[in-house]
């Protein structure tokens, strides 16, 4: 058996383990709609795996007349109103933490770093330790920094004590999307819609990480 049939097979077996009691908490910025969809697929995976889910945006940043400049972004503001926001209430609450950022210059965009810098105080009391947490992202093209902005990431949950689950090469769909080993990236278009073999890699990675997020509990049970 060749290793990545034996990575393949083991993963399958892990999607048995039973993941009701994982509270995941899919965090995202989104502009234009992709990242949000992105998160909605990530959520829509860990729910049929049997956690308990929260989709949570990030606050904007930008001023108003700058998304009034762009239709696309406008458009997706209002129909993103009602999605609830973010805060550190959320991040101690959940066992899980999904991240979905589109790329700024191979960096984190803002509104995501402005709110990860102020849960300095949750860190602070330990409440993010041991957190079981993995990133997504998106830009315009195929290489137009997502492995940096993913990286980035993981470079502040490591300060925070957390655990972090990358896909890796764990299964097949991680090709099918690009084949990048750090998290699902999307090549983003103009309606923010995301393809099949994107969103098969999205649900692979949001299996992988409740299902790690229930050993981690069952560990500390």
């Amino acid at each position: 058996m060749g290793l990545f049939a034996k990575i393949f097979g083991k993963q399958a077996k892990e999607g048995t383990i039973q993941m009701s009691n994982v509270k995941l908490a899919v965090i995202y910025y989104s502009s234009t709609g992709t990242n949000y969809k992105m998160a909605n697929a990530a959520a829509q995976a860990a729910r049929e795996a049997g956690a308990d889910v929260k989709v949570l945006k990030v606050p904007e940043l930008a001023p108003e007349e700058a998304i009034a400049s762009n239709p696309s972004w406008k458009a997706h503001v209002e129909e993103t109103r009602n999605v609830p926001t973010a805060t550190a209430a959320d991040i101690e609450w959940a066992d899980a933490i999904i991240f979905s950022v589109p790329t700024r210059f191979g960096n984190v965009p803002s509104q995501m770093k402005q709110f990860l810098d102020t849960m300095g105080g949750l860190w602070a009391q330990g409440k993010t330790v041991n957190k079981v947490v993995s990133a997504m992202t998106s830009a315009q093209n195929p290489h137009g920094g997502q492995e940096a902005t993913i990286l980035s990431i993981y470079t502040s949950m490591y300060h925070w004590g957390a655990i972090v689950v990358a896909p890796g090469y764990t299964d097949q769909v991680v090709f099918g999307a690009g084949g990048n080993p750090y998290g699902t990236s999307a090549t983003a278009v103009e309606d923010g819609s995301i393809d099949e073999a994107t969103t098969a890699a999205i649900k692979h990675q949001a299996n992988r990480v409740v299902t790690v997020a229930s050993w981690v509990k069952k560990g500390q049970a």
